[in-house]
């Protein structure tokens, strides 16, 4: 066993009589060491349950003859970190995190790991680290959260943040948004859209490396213990037979994960965080990738914030494996890799079952013949732009005159006072991993736009990136960055910006030689930060790439 170097003979008789001093028995100590890493906070709704997840889980490795040993680490909440500096150290916490437990697991000579999270960059950076150390491991979530209910009607977390701007634009009253408040988020789980949490739990699934169900099953149903229960006694089998993420995370594992992603409608934020796992498990992928997978794989589902469904929904209509068993139809899904069921994708997909139509639609009914995600270039993005085309108005051209902001808040500021008009792009940018630092999510000026109702008239360009629970005409990731001295960041207020769906470009309609002017004058914004995110700047590499650490 793995563990038998901090464990076996009689050089590691101080290391025994350590663990005795925790409880363990010779018995304990003899079985394999199974490492959980629990994300487990009092922060974040879809931690604040993980407890019990985790207890569920050591049960079942204690069913199955093995020794759970439970660890934790950090998590940040993006909504509570929304729209303030607090999240420009959400998409940094995604290394971190893949660090804390490279560090914890190498330390210990784990023989197995089994890792709990639920929400965005922490189910990323365990998915990291999970594909960096390379030793049997599988991945449980803590759930999606149920939607709340307010006149009647579902609602989540993305219609309180809408309700904002309704509210500056006397669509609605400081009572009603309080009442919004108070019913929105119902209790524990990720929030109960197809947020990039949510997204990320049904990934884990596409990819392998989580039982059945775990992308779906509600927070708050025992279904998700007994999940939790079998990946315990899942773990021991994989440590038996020796299956590591490396047999599970090959190239065909992430095309259908993409494949899955496009079908779903998922967030864009997934593009960051595949990338950067697939780089951990020494598979390439670019942006291109995610582009032909996209024009190829039609989308089936439409949930919120793309549409009327929440993840619930999904759940009830088959799950993500009722999804890739309409995808295998088109012949989109690799049947014969293995997951960490030790069932093959083929032998999984003839026990789903798909029961709600209306949910997971047919594949001769698509919402959209193209999936969810559309990569731009054109001369405001020469490295690519990341446009989320499942949640945004039918619109094929948009060509508007730019306002121009250095940071998210003076842009939330210009759209709550008024300040943005019909045929405005708004650019944010110095938002990006180098000069964010950290690429903040820009919910907070999309929801202010769509609650102001201007998201059929208005267009949001930034090199930070969105929320899952973004729609509207919105495009992030631009790259170069404004930091590095992409082109974005010679945009100056009243200058004209193509956006060509049909065509995938992104123009700014300037002429070369005035781009040069600008360019011999320009200097880039540095900003005043320190500790990690100093550290975080001068490492993280560009949106395109995943955001990932250089070299």
């Amino acid at each position: 066993m793995r563990s038998d170097i901090v464990k076996r003979g009689i050089e590691r008789a101080p290391h025994r009589s350590l663990f005795k001093a925790m409880g363990l028995t010779d018995e304990e100590i003899d079985r394999p060491l199974i490492g959980i890493a629990n994300s487990f906070n009092e922060l974040i709704p879809g931690h604040i349950h993980l407890r019990r997840i985790a207890e569920a889980v050591k049960a079942g490795i204690r069913m199955a003859g093995g020794t759970p040993l439970e660890f934790s680490t950090i998590g940040i909440c993006d909504g509570i970190a929304m729209g303030h500096k607090g999240m420009r150290y959400s998409l940094p916490s995604r290394e971190l995190i893949a660090d804390s437990i490279e560090t914890v697991a190498e330390a210990y000579n784990f023989d197995g790991m089994v890792m709990i999270a639920s929400c965005d960059k922490i189910i990323p950076g365990m998915l990291m680290a999970m594909a960096r150390l390379d030793i049997p491991a599988i991945f449980i979530s803590g759930g999606p959260m149920l939607p709340g209910r307010f006149k009647g009607e579902y609602v989540d977390v993305k219609t309180v943040f809408e309700a904002v701007g309704a509210v500056k634009a006397g669509k609605m009253s400081h009572e009603e948004l309080k009442m919004l408040e108070d019913f929105a988020c119902p209790g524990c789980g990720s929030c109960a859209g197809m947020f990039t949490a949510n997204t990320m739990n049904a990934l884990s699934e596409a990819l392998g490396v989580s039982l059945p169900w775990n992308g779906t099953a509600p927070a708050v149903y025992a279904h998700r213990i007994r999940i939790a229960k079998q990946t315990g006694m899942q773990i021991m089998k994989l440590v038996e037979e020796n299956i590591k993420p490396s047999d599970i995370l090959t190239l065909e594992a992430f095309e259908d994960a993409i494949a899955v992603d496009m079908a779903l409608g998922g967030s864009t934020n997934t593009i960051l965080h595949l990338m950067a796992i697939a780089k951990e498990a020494g598979v390439k992928l670019t942006l291109d990738t995610f582009d032909e997978i996209s024009e190829k794989t039609p989308t089936l589902v439409k949930i919120s914030p793309a549409g009327k469904h929440f993840v619930i929904d999904l759940y009830e209509a088959g799950g993500v494996l009722g999804v890739m068993k309409r995808l295998s139809e088109l012949n989109l899904i690799h049947e014969e890799r293995i997951t960490v069921s030790l069932k093959t994708v083929g032998e999984l997909l003839k026990e789903a079952k798909i029961i709600r139509e209306d949910v997971i639609r047919p594949v001769t009914n698509p919402y959209l013949k193209r999936g969810g995600i559309m990569i731009l270039y054109g001369s405001l993005a020469p490295a690519g732009a990341v446009l989320k085309v499942s949640a945004i108005p039918e619109i094929k051209i948009f060509e508007g005159t730019a306002k121009v902001f250095d940071s998210e808040e003076d842009a939330v500021d210009a759209i709550l006072n008024g300040k943005i008009e019909k045929g405005d792009v708004v650019v944010i940018r110095y938002e990006g991993p180098k000069g964010g630092p950290g690429m903040r999510e820009m919910l907070a000026p999309t929801s202010a736009i769509v609650g102001m109702g201007l998201d059929r008239d208005v267009a949001l360009v930034t090199d930070g990136r969105f929320s899952g629970a973004t729609r509207g005409l919105s495009i992030g990731h631009v790259s170069p960055e404004a930091a590095e001295g992409g082109p974005i960041a010679l945009v100056e207020d009243g200058d004209i910006i193509r956006i060509d769906i049909e065509a995938k470009r992104i123009d700014l309609l300037v002429d070369e030689e005035e781009l040069k002017r600008r360019r011999a004058k320009w200097k880039p914004k540095v900003k005043d930060v320190r500790g990690y995110l100093k550290r975080y700047s001068s490492l993280v590499t560009s949106a395109y790439t995943g955001a990932v650490f250089r070299e």
